[in-house]
């Protein structure tokens, strides 16, 4: 069984690490803030998952308070790449090559 655990940790090492580099170079060679956002929103947060689970599965670490840190970043991830893409979206920051926007509509619109 340890057997197991360790070749099931070695792999979500290797695909963890694998999502986190790629979420590193959508950071990168991405053109502006709101597809940084999604290089590095979602793909990172399956990076972090990916390798939290190697943890669970190679140490000590009870399996309650794995699932318990792995619910929070479910959670807070996208909630914290919507509030940072909404910040920059009011402050005005544009949109490189944009196709539409929803939003401008919106805040034309008297109340």
């Amino acid at each position: 069984m340890h057997t197991f655990l360790e070749f099931i940790a070695i792999l979500a090492v290797i695909i963890g690490t694998a999502f986190s580099v790629l979420g590193v170079l959508g950071f990168i060679r991405m053109p502006d803030v709101y597809t940084r956002l999604h290089a590095t929103g979602k793909v990172s947060i399956f990076g972090v998952v990916l390798l939290l689970l190697a943890t669970v599965a190679l140490t000590p670490l009870e399996f309650g308070k794995g699932l318990v840190l792995i619910v929070l970043l479910v959670v807070g991830g996208p909630v914290t790449s919507h509030a940072i893409g909404s910040a920059a979206h009011r402050i005005g920051i544009p949109m490189k090559r944009a196709i539409r926007d929803d939003l401008a509509a919106i805040e034309q619109t008297p109340p």
